[in-house]
């Protein structure tokens, strides 16, 4: 299926590339979470129309995402967590965790935007997580996971 972006995908293209992608991606997904629309003619029209409107809300988004990267650069949140009496924790912390630790300190952030590229930490100490506000922006925090023996 032929389809219009209507922002930045990754590994897809950026604003306004008309690519072709498999049919389930593209009406399962793409369109509708927003990011695309079928390229025909008439919408082709319409986005043309709109571009520079698009251009400036990408620029908008962009400009938060590395407004609140700046503020979280470096952030550490801590976890408590039961753990045995060799530092492995009973179940794990997961992005959900981090996520929820995050809120507590004031920053709103989407669970998926907390990547753990190996998997959930399941031992105490301290962890650096990546944090993908958007497509360019991705920033470093740690989460430091105490152990609680009780």
């Amino acid at each position: 299926m032929q389809i219009i972006l209507l922002e930045k995908v990754v590994n897809l293209g950026t604003l306004g590339d008309v690519v072709k992608v498999k049919d389930g991606y593209a009406r399962n997904y793409l369109i509708p979470q927003g990011k695309a629309k079928r390229a025909t003619e008439a919408n082709k029209a319409e986005f043309e129309a709109k571009r520079a409107e698009l251009e400036r809300v990408q620029a908008e988004k962009l400009a938060a995402a590395e407004a609140l990267a700046e503020k979280l650069g470096g952030l550490m949140v801590q976890v408590t967590r039961k753990a045995g009496m060799d530092g492995r924790l009973f179940g794990s912390v997961t992005n959900a965790d981090v996520a929820e630790a995050l809120a507590s300190q004031g920053f709103t952030i989407e669970r998926s935007a907390v990547r753990m590229p190996n998997g959930p930490i399941k031992q105490v100490g301290d962890t650096p997580v990546e944090v993908a506000l958007h497509s360019d922006v991705v920033t470093t925090i740690t989460v430091s996971v105490l152990g609680d023996q009780h």
